[in-house]
């Protein structure tokens, strides 16, 4: 049996990571977790530095249930014109692409979160790593004892 690597965050994160400026409207977030299914989209700044998060979760806490609906007012659709710094997630908890996997998962744990920004060592995001994909390389894994990852194996 070949030996196991210890697996890292570049492994199993998801990129390109789609990103919105501080500005964007709660519109604009709304239509591409639409458009997309994504449960994250990771908020940079002026530099494009990672500067927050916003989860699906944030979104449907700051929009009217009643958006687009027949008894929608004036008040429900102005929230839309909101601005991504007014709900984005600012403790921002990130990690390098060479994270050991075991010690990212453990960090989201510990935060209660479900996703880190992986950030260069300008700030800049290159990737995200969620639960999902943690648990997703998790059943692998158990379905698969004896695999090694084509990444690890190159």
């Amino acid at each position: 049996m070949p030996a196991r690597h210890a697996l890292i965050v570049s492994d199993v994160m998801t990129q390109p990571v789609e990103t919105v400026s501080m500005d964007d409207s709660i519109r604009i977030i709304r239509d591409m977790f639409e458009a997309n299914k994504y449960h994250h989209l990771i908020v940079h700044g002026d530099s494009r530095e990672c500067v927050g998060v916003i989860s699906d979760r944030d979104l449907l806490k700051n929009i009217s249930p009643f958006v687009g609906k027949m008894g929608e007012r004036t008040a429900d659709r102005s929230l839309l014109d909101r601005r991504a710094h007014q709900i984005m997630t600012r403790q921002l908890v990130a990690v390098r692409a060479n994270t050991a996997l075991r010690a990212a998962a453990r960090v989201m744990l510990e935060h209660h979160i479900s996703c880190l920004p992986v950030v260069d060592q300008s700030g800049h995001c290159i990737g995200i790593v969620t639960l999902r994909d943690v648990v997703r390389w998790a059943v692998d894994e158990l379905e698969n004892p004896n695999k090694t990852s084509p990444k690890l194996a190159a």
